[in-house]
């Protein structure tokens, strides 16, 4: 992916700038670019086709969201997202997907009733299929639809974030055995207790959904994190 600016601003908050910052960000939570590994600017700005100010100024994002950290004299290099964050995340999720499956099983219109259920079908479909790629994507669809249905801006925004960073945690969850199974009776009970405008159950079916997707990832990182650290 190239980026050629003729009239490239030199603020932060340029378009420029925010593409760039999605295009390292996506590589690092992908596993494209892996913990450890050094970003160079000149490397990054020759390959992205831009010039140094908005890759100094993604990394020094990057750098505030913890996926990044920096050396003195050395540069900057990839962070990652290790166990604790993963933990952290989850532990967060439990309680805010909850609370947005409560408001959205209180707040929901027809429209995304019905936008639900589409996506609940393709799901299921795509579970017996087997097919990873498009269950990720319409898990994906799913949770947003609860963020939007619950009519909080705030939580839509901070869930949605959290979403995207673990999307490679998603991925390892699903391949677990059974776990694609076991998720996707977890999403029906939502669903259904949404649809049914039952916010207890949308709340207590969200959080055993958001906890049983975390078995196993935790443990799993750190695993890879011991044997990243005895290469």
């Amino acid at each position: 992916m190239v980026y050629n600016h003729s009239d490239e601003r030199e603020s932060r908050y340029s378009p420029l700038y925010e593409k760039i910052f999605e295009v390292i960000k996506e590589r690092i939570l992908m596993g494209i670019l892996k913990p450890g590994d050094p970003l160079v600017e000149v490397k990054l700005a020759e390959e992205l086709g831009v010039s140094r100010t908005p890759i100094r100024e993604a990394l020094r994002q990057l750098e505030l969201e913890g996926l990044v950290y920096s050396i003195p004299h050395k540069g900057a290099f990839v962070a990652g997202v290790t166990a604790q964050d993963i933990e952290d995340i989850y532990t967060i999720r439990m309680l805010l997907d909850g609370l947005a499956a409560r408001w959205a099983a209180q707040k929901i219109t027809k429209e995304e009733e019905d936008e639900l259920t589409e996506i609940i079908t393709l799901m299921e479909l795509y579970t017996r299929k087997k097919d990873i790629p498009k269950v990720m994507k319409t898990d994906s669809q799913f949770h947003q639809l609860i963020y939007k249905a619950s009519k909080s801006k705030p939580l839509e925004h901070v869930l949605s974030t959290f979403h995207s960073y673990i999307i490679r945690a998603r991925a390892t969850s699903f391949e677990t055995p059974g776990r694609l199974e076991e998720a996707m009776e977890e999403h029906r009970l939502i669903f259904e207790a949404i649809v049914n405008k039952d916010p207890d159950k949308a709340e207590e079916y969200m959080k055993l959904h958001v906890k049983n997707a975390a078995k196993n990832l935790i443990e799993q990182k750190k695993m890879e994190e011991k044997t990243a650290a005895g290469k």
